[in-house]
């Protein structure tokens, strides 16, 4: 049985795929007034209403110890900043025999630590409990069935593929790999650089430069997680053959990896591309964090990213002047300007 936590529009979605595979799902909801509402409309009142549930298959709950008390494999879909909150009414005995699967594309910004070492920290989940779900992946195509990858990673890949079965329809195709770490910073620097160019086009760049901007971050992301350890970073280049899932290895060309941040840096569902639009249009961030009204992953990330490259050590001007533009008060123009000068 699953249980997901949070009712956001991932998570919704989440929902979705789960239940059209006719797998009942305990889930978590922010409050009494949306369970009566999902249960008589059928629909999430804030998000993706166009899903219709069959609500036969939903055990829904504003109790989060009930949900995770009741179900087998956790998927966590809070927004970062959230996570600590939401489960901090829970004690390591109520993850014990748990798999909890990330659907997570941030980072835990009061520790600037994954998910998997914040629930090891917290609730002593071990690593081969835990799993994650990446995309590219946009929650609005996948409310319109339109075909879909989604990558699901953990060291113990066999039941990674296991995991993966019970997502994989007509219109959601599903990978596999064991590079939780990679795939976790991947999600997560493409989140801020997806902010960049979203502040580049409310700059009225065009897209030759877009093309170069984002042709930079893919690269400047590379270097930051081969600095972390990440090995599957080259392009055109596969080691073997997957012993499980029999499919080449994955390389930095991967869905994962740079397909989810040229989907982030491009696509209009992108809420950090439309997040960063407002800001070099310019918002301020708390005018844009209103007018968005969910959640921008890259804000707080572009933050602990900076903290964290303190030790990596990885050269990152873009992602750092995203930073300071955000959080340092640097114009968006004259940081852009800077960008100008370092890309090649």
């Amino acid at each position: 049985m699953f249980g997901i936590i949070g009712s956001g529009s991932w998570a919704t979605a989440l929902a979705k795929i789960l239940t059209d595979n006719h797998h009942h799902i305990n889930w978590l909801v922010r409050t009494d007034a949306m369970t009566e509402s999902i249960s008589k409309h059928r629909q999430n009142p804030n998000y993706l209403s166009s899903i219709v549930f069959d609500t036969a298959l939903l055990q829904l709950d504003t109790n989060v110890s009930k949900v995770v008390a009741a179900s087998d494999h956790i998927i966590i879909a809070t927004p970062s900043a959230y996570v600590a909150d939401t489960l901090k009414v829970l004690s390591k005995k109520d993850f014990e025999g748990k798999k909890i699967i990330s659907a997570v594309k941030g980072i835990i910004p009061q520790d600037n630590i994954l998910l998997n070492d914040y629930l090891e920290k917290q609730f002593n989940v071990e690593l081969r409990d835990y799993f994650t779900i990446m995309g590219p992946c946009h929650a609005e195509e996948v409310a319109a069935e339109k075909l879909s990858y989604l990558t699901f990673s953990g060291v113990d890949e066999e039941t990674a593929v296991g995991i993966a079965t019970y997502f994989k329809n007509d219109y959601l195709n599903t990978v596999v790999n064991d590079d939780i770490y990679g795939v976790q910073f991947a999600a997560i620097l493409k989140n801020i650089y997806a902010l960049g160019a979203g502040i580049a086009h409310g700059l009225d760049y065009g897209d030759n430069f877009l093309s170069v901007f984002i042709a930079n971050s893919a690269d400047e992301m590379a270097g930051f997680l081969r600095n972390v350890g990440i090995h599957n970073i080259e392009v055109g280049k596969h080691e073997g053959e997957d012993p499980v899932t029999h499919k080449r290895k994955a390389n930095y060309a991967a869905s994962v990896y740079l397909g989810d941040l040229l989907v982030t840096c491009y696509s209009l569902y992108s809420r950090n591309r439309t997040f960063g639009k407002m800001i070099g249009k310019g918002y301020t961030v708390r005018s844009a964090q209103v007018e968005l009204n969910m959640v921008a992953e890259g804000y707080n990330a572009s933050k602990s990213i900076y903290i964290i490259n303190k030790n990596v050590k990885a050269e990152m001007p873009i992602a750092e002047t995203v930073y300071k533009i955000l959080w340092e008060q640097l114009s968006p123009g004259e940081g852009f300007g800077q960008i100008e000068e370092s890309l090649v």
